[in-house]
């Protein structure tokens, strides 16, 4: 190789290799310490698309998930609630099925009747407070029933049904305004007492399904998300450990560039020593 005082080959190898290492080393001390080895498009376009497209998945996976918690608060809420009303009827068979008794006076028909009513108003009062987050499933304010997201694309939905226990319905057919005031008005509410009862059972059944589904299902999004980001995690998640074997082993060839690069730059000495008398 020629010696030139304008043009040294070996500096400008040992530069570019040395440029090399740092360009390498800087990529090493990113990954440390944001944790990711593809942190953005130009680190691998491809990989990043497909990273950026689970996320977005996850992130409306999370929006399903919050829907079916609301889900499941509002059905416990309810189910809560009739239950109650089912142990309520109950009693008010009790004291209807009493006031069929002919033996008793005015006097015990009139505490029967009162405690009854009671128990009738109390019922109205539950029904009216069985709400979470402005639902309620008990009257008739969401009849059929309430739809919650079931999939990231938002095109499905589940179905919370309504099972509205207001008085004279369907299902709670007892009125409001029964009474036992006499023998025959509490025959007629012992028989539509047995019915409500039945009816209301059955409400509270097909509302513990439609929970149970919904809790089901909230689950499986659960385990769907954590797969997602692990399947994100692999794409892009840095090895740790071995980005610090790689770290310590480019530091050391960037002090042994540095080392070469000075040898390189003081060989243009050589030529003084050529002029030396």
């Amino acid at each position: 190789m020629a010696l030139s005082v304008h043009t040294n080959k070996s500096a400008l190898a040992a530069l570019q290799q040395l440029n090399v290492t740092n360009s390498q080393l800087d990529v090493s001390q990113t990954r440390i310490n944001t944790g990711l080895k593809v942190a953005g498009a130009k680190d691998n376009a491809a990989v990043f698309a497909v990273a950026q497209g689970l996320r977005s998945d996850i992130g409306a996976y999370s929006a399903v998930g919050t829907s079916l918690d609301r889900a499941a608060s509002i059905g416990n809420v309810a189910l809560a609630a009739g239950e109650s009303i089912s142990d309520l009827l109950i009693q008010m068979r009790e004291k209807a099925t009493a006031a069929t008794d002919s033996s008793i006076d005015t006097f015990t028909r009139k505490a029967y009747d009162a405690d009854f009513k009671a128990l009738i108003s109390q019922i109205g009062v539950i029904v009216a407070n069985a709400e979470f987050d402005g639902a309620n499933i008990l009257n008739s304010s969401n009849s059929p029933g309430i739809g919650f997201l079931a999939d990231a694309d938002g095109t499905r939905t589940l179905t919370l049904k309504s099972q509205n226990l207001s008085f004279g319905g369907s299902i709670l057919t007892l009125a409001a305004t029964a009474s036992l005031g006499t023998r025959t008005l509490a025959t007629a509410v012992v028989s539509t007492l047995k019915t409500s009862l039945d009816n209301v059972n059955q409400a509270l059944a097909s509302l513990g399904s439609d929970i149970k589904k919904i809790e089901a299902h909230n689950v499986f999004v659960s385990k769907l998300t954590d797969s997602l980001t692990s399947g994100v995690g692999n794409l892009v998640d840095a090895d740790l450990a071995k980005e610090s074997a790689r770290l310590q082993a480019l530091q050391v060839k960037q002090q042994l560039g540095v080392q070469a690069l000075s040898i390189a730059n003081s060989r243009p000495q050589i030529i003084l020593s050529l002029f030396q008398n």
